[in-house]
């Protein structure tokens, strides 16, 4: 019994931490759903400067970010960053209501258990939102940040991620 809490005890410690949290790879080969209810494989935007956002449509701080991310996308796209949301929710038309009323025009994903087994892979581990990647061309991560995401955060990490 003993030895078997063990090896529970090491395992959460392993999958806590987010020992998986080096790379971008786990991102990359996920396939979401879209806001239209289609699959969205986020393998498309390897390559690309991102900003992946972490989110739901109950979370207050959540709500706070999302029209500085939206200003970040419009202001910052032409540069070539896309922001990503990716939504811990599973129904698209409530989703797709709630970024109409919000005005947020960057693409989102949609990912309830994958989402958050992705936010622990990449660093998460306790799988607190809102949480922000920033990931540069080279798809390596720049900045994880658990918490409100803003302008002040982005444009300390401007220059590294837009090269």
């Amino acid at each position: 019994m003993r030895r078997l809490a063990g090896f529970i005890l090491a395992l959460c410690a392993v999958f806590g931490t987010g020992a998986y949290a080096a790379g971008t790879d786990s991102l990359f080969a996920a396939t979401l759903v879209g806001t239209d209810g289609k699959p969205a494989e986020l393998a498309h935007y390897r390559g690309k400067p991102l900003l992946v956002n972490f989110w739901a449509r109950w979370c207050g701080p959540c709500r706070t970010e999302m029209p500085e991310l939206a200003a970040l996308q419009k202001e910052y796209g032409p540069q070539g960053l896309t922001v990503l949301g990716i939504a811990v929710e599973d129904d698209p038309v409530a989703v797709r209501e709630f970024l109409a009323a919000y005005g947020v025009d960057y693409p989102v994903a949609l990912g309830r258990s994958k989402g958050i087994w992705l936010m622990q892979a990449l660093g998460n581990g306790k799988a607190g939102l809102p949480f922000t990647l920033a990931i540069d061309r080279k798809g390596e991560i720049v900045v994880r940040k658990l918490g409100v995401f803003g302008k002040d955060d982005f444009e300390s990490i401007a220059g590294r991620l837009l090269q």
